[in-house]
């Protein structure tokens, strides 16, 4: 009875989602390409062998499942992969990351009958979820065509699990029904366990995100555009921002030009659609600044490098002294320190971290990462721009504790192997 109460709201609202891609195509070009796949119309998957469906809701979660793709690719290269998202950007990471290795689709929307298509089409012979994006009538669809829904990387916040428990009837036939959940932590698992899921089906794997790469040549990269660009000044970068962060941070970095008056702030907002709005904030805020849009151009004299192309961030935090991760400030729950951390790099967040506190406690009991309020902020950012040995020893202790943390992939892999019963070439 819950899952048909959801099913006819999430029927009712189908043209509100239809009416909001034309709206979101307005702001972000783009957003309504394909919309068709989001009513089950996905592509035509090539070959003979049944497709692997990997869901991966945001660009976050794109990056981080590329590792995963990858080692798939290498076990079984028979077999196509399907990567489902969201958005449109994360549609442009997905092309960008891994290319002709998978198929991408528009995730369809979770009504019985789109469900149906998409599965009709795409006959994907396992549904591997990352982190905690889960959907009633994937699963139940999944569930009836005997098709394993794995989840991967799982990860269930305090505040997610009391969400989930207030539609209990509705949510703990869902969560029993997963035929592997991946947890990254064991608070993640104890959730997970409370809200329905098997005790023969859970494990914990630690988080793939430790197991992430960094690019090529990154760190010679950003030492030869630093040389080129603002050689000799000190840089930090505020990443993945929230509209009431910027202005804080804008604020902040007045302040500390008083002290080091030529130090440059990267700023990068986390969505597209606010590049401009920030931009225009930095503008009324009486700073110098440029938008990095506009190409590699000289930042003699300019105080704010708006970072408003995509794909750009791990480089900048590559460039920087410190890094600052936003939607911590906001009670949003925060985004990976963890691509700062792998650089070297310390970092300061916000204290509102639930989407990543396991991994925020564990690099603050190193002193990699300090957790601060919003009056905070321009002291710890002044203490490591007048400390160059305290920021250096910060960022070596969260490389450290990444190398140490390394290994989810190599679980998330033999677990997969066990469950989906795949023969390697």
């Amino acid at each position: 009875m819950a899952r048909l109460l959801y099913t006819l709201t999430h029927y009712l609202l189908l043209p509100v989602l239809l009416l909001r891609i034309v709206i979101r195509e307005r702001q972000s070009p783009g957003y309504g390409k394909r919309w068709w796949e989001r009513l089950g119309w996905s592509p035509r998957i090539p070959g003979d062998e049944a497709p692997i469906w990997l869901h991966a809701v945001s660009v976050g979660e794109t990056i981080a499942a590329k590792p995963l793709v990858d080692a798939l690719r290498a076990r079984y290269p028979q077999v196509p992969i399907l990567v489902t998202g969201m958005t449109a950007t994360g549609a442009e990471r997905v092309t960008t990351l891994l290319g002709d290795k998978v198929v991408h689709s528009f995730a369809p929307y979770d009504t019985p009958d789109i469900v149906s298509r998409f599965l009709m089409r795409v006959k994907p012979r396992a549904l591997l979820i990352m982190e905690t994006e889960l959907w009633p009538n994937w699963v139940a669809g999944c569930r009836r065509r005997d098709i394993p829904v794995l989840l991967l990387n799982g990860r269930m916040s305090e505040k997610s699990a009391k969400g989930y428990a207030r539609v209990r009837a509705l949510s703990r036939p869902l969560f029993s029904s997963l035929s592997w959940v991946a947890a990254q932590t064991d608070p993640d698992a104890r959730r997970f366990a409370d809200l329905g899921v098997r005790r023969e089906a859970l494990s914990v794997s630690g988080s793939i995100k430790f197991d992430a790469p960094l690019p090529p040549q990154i760190q010679e990269n950003a030492k030869a555009w630093r040389t080129e660009y603002c050689p000799g000044r000190l840089i930090w970068v505020a990443g993945s921002t929230h509209e009431g962060e910027e202005a804080l941070l804008l604020a902040v970095h007045q302040q500390l030009l008083a002290v080091f008056p030529d130090l440059l702030l990267i700023l990068v907002p986390r969505h597209p659609e606010r590049f401009s709005p920030v931009a225009e904030l930095v503008k009324a805020s009486g700073l110098s600044f440029v938008r990095r849009s506009g190409g590699d151009v000289t930042l003699a004299g300019v105080q704010v490098l708006v970072g408003d192309t995509m794909g750009e961030l791990l480089f900048f935090y590559a460039v920087g002294d410190i890094a600052f991760v936003g939607g911590s400030l906001i009670p949003r729950g925060g985004h990976n320190p963890l691509e700062p951390a792998a650089l070297g790099k310390p970092v300061l967040m916000g204290r509102h971290v639930f989407n990543f506190q396991v991994i925020c406690d564990e690099l603050a009991a190193e002193e990699a990462l300090v957790l601060v309020d919003s009056e905070q902020v321009h002291a710890c950012v002044l203490g490591w721009l007048s400390q160059p040995e305290e920021r250096l020893r910060r960022g070596e202790q969260g490389r450290r504790c990444m190398e140490r943390n390394r290994g989810a992939l190599q679980r998330l892999l033999v677990g997969i192997d066990q469950r989906l019963g795949l023969s390697r070439r």
